[in-house]
């Protein structure tokens, strides 16, 4: 059994800055992490792998982002995951959720695809939740998205538990096919002193766009049909009346004015 995780790099929460005239996030020079939410894909996987008696279970991470972003693989791969792959490429720059999409989709592709291919609910810098469903587009695959609860069953399906506003519901889905997992489907593990030693020494290919089959006009910011067209910091303005109350008299107009202002507002 394949299973491919899908990761992302994004910046510290405290750290993401915008460039107001291209409209796209600013990664360079900016401290990046593993997208929290994607540590939850990872333990899903090796827990996956864990409970599978039947036969072998290979976990194959992948990434789409700049050079740096091979260090949240090698993350990953201290985690528990078997190998790494990052796509990197200048033509990817600026891609939105569907081009980004569409070359996770053909990376997977690449790979000779994967029984499960497994990613976090979103990522804290985008916060859409798109991508997961995007490369089950891509690769016309089914998907459940906002996963509690993961199984495997014996006639070569999947069960999973969804969480929707009123409980969840389960469903099974033929495999191969796409999950997104939130962070009630586990607790993720720490990286062990092996794994990182192991993911100092593993090689991670960065694979551009030209080891994969894609179309250069659906790249990038250019082949991206979204687009940020405005950016700004809202200001806030209030229109308010103050009372200074330092003695009786002035308390007693105060409270006067108090009780006069919300009669106005027919709030007593």
């Amino acid at each position: 059994m394949r299973i491919v995780v899908l990761l992302k790099q994004v910046p510290e929460t405290n750290a993401v800055k915008m460039d107001e005239a291209t409209g796209t996030m600013v990664r360079e020079g900016v401290e990046a992490i593993i997208n929290p939410l994607d540590l939850y894909a990872i333990e899903t996987a090796l827990r996956l792998r864990e409970a599978n008696s039947s036969g072998a279970c290979e976990i194959i991470g992948v990434s789409m982002g700049p050079p740096k972003a091979a260090k949240a693989l090698r993350e990953a791969v201290a985690m528990g995951l078997d190998s790494a792959i990052l796509l990197s490429d200048k033509a990817f720059a600026g891609s939105d959720t569907w081009a980004t999409s569409y070359v996770l989709a053909a990376a997977i592709q690449k790979l000779g695809g994967g029984d499960l291919v497994l990613c976090g609910e979103r990522a804290t810098d985008g916060d859409t939740g798109q991508v997961g469903p995007g490369v089950a587009s891509f690769l016309n695959l089914p998907v459940a998205s906002y996963v509690g609860k993961l199984e495997l069953t014996a006639d070569g399906a999947c069960r999973v538990h969804r969480l929707v506003e009123d409980g969840h519901e389960v469903l099974e889905m033929r495999l191969p096919g796409v999950v997104t997992v939130v962070k009630e489907v586990a607790d993720p593990r720490l990286p062990t002193l092996r794994g990182k030693q192991r993911a100092k020494q593993i090689d991670v290919p960065t694979w551009t766009a030209g080891d994969l089959d894609v179309d250069p006009a659906k790249l990038g910011l250019n082949g991206s049909p979204t687009r940020v067209v405005k950016i700004f910091r809202p200001k806030v303005a209030r229109e308010c009346e103050k009372l200074k109350a330092v003695d009786e008299d002035t308390i007693t107009q105060a409270a006067d004015r108090t009780v006069e202002y919300l009669r106005e507002k027919e709030l007593i």
